[in-house]
């Protein structure tokens, strides 16, 4: 990780999003440093609470209990039996199963590069560290931010495809990666991740290269009007008056 680079997005949060969560990102690696081990969780979005607070995790495969959150992160090639049965009956998310199966066949896949992926806070990042995704839980008026600032100098600069909590911050922007024009995706709109999630925060999640761009692209934009400083305010204001 570019250390300068660090910094310079941490003075820009604080100039611009004040008062707002740090992102966080992830990144494939064969190396699980033991401090970072993650307990076995039952769904990905639970054990990124601890991530947003600043505690650094490493998954595996046997860490994530989910059939979908280990298809979705590639650590496997199947979902399992009875997903169709589970995603209409279960979860009530497709009316029929047959809906469930057109879902889940033309759902994208990819195997995972390594045996770990690392999950941590922007400001916990090390120069050893290579992030690949950038993702934000963000509250309202910064989600209108950054999705504004991805389609500053792109058109459809930010997409919003149906999907799982995991394959939302882990799957689609990590395949949007080498594209020609890399688009970030807004997530956390799949009804049982949300219980997971406080009331008013969605996701955005965006290539690291993508993300370059972007942070480039800060000063001289929206982010330096009147109308942003009269939204930053807001945002200064809720964060003071949180619990």
């Amino acid at each position: 990780m570019d250390m300068v680079f660090k910094e310079k997005v941490l003075s820009l949060h604080r100039k611009f999003f004040d008062g707002s969560e740090l992102p966080i990102v992830f990144y494939y690696t064969e190396r699980c440093p033991e401090e970072y081990r993650a307990q076995p969780v039952r769904c990905l979005i639970e054990g990124m609470s601890e991530v947003r607070k600043g505690k650094s995790l490493c998954f595996y495969e046997g860490a994530i209990a989910c059939a979908g959150g280990k298809r979705f992160l590639g650590f496997s090639e199947q979902f399992g039996p009875g997903i169709e049965q589970f995603l209409s009956r279960v979860e009530h998310i497709k009316k029929t199963p047959e809906l469930a199966g057109d879902m889940v066949k033309n759902v994208s896949g990819f195997k995972a590069p390594a045996g770990f992926i690392i999950f941590k806070r922007w400001d916990m990042l090390e120069e050893s560290d290579r992030p690949e995704v950038v993702i934000y839980f963000a509250r309202v008026d910064l989600l209108s931010a950054l999705y504004t600032l991805a389609n500053y100098d792109e058109h459809d600069g930010a997409i919003a495809p149906s999907g799982s909590g995991c394959s939302s911050i882990v799957l689609n922007p990590y395949l949007e990666r080498g594209s020609e024009h890399p688009r970030a995706i807004i997530g956390m709109l799949d009804v049982s991740a949300r219980p997971f999630v406080p009331e008013d925060v969605l996701t955005f999640a965006v290539p690291m290269e993508r993300f370059v761009t972007m942070v480039d692209n800060m000063e001289g934009s929206f982010l330096g009007t009147k109308t942003w400083q009269a939204v930053q305010a807001r945002i200064n204001s809720s964060a003071k008056n949180m619990p």
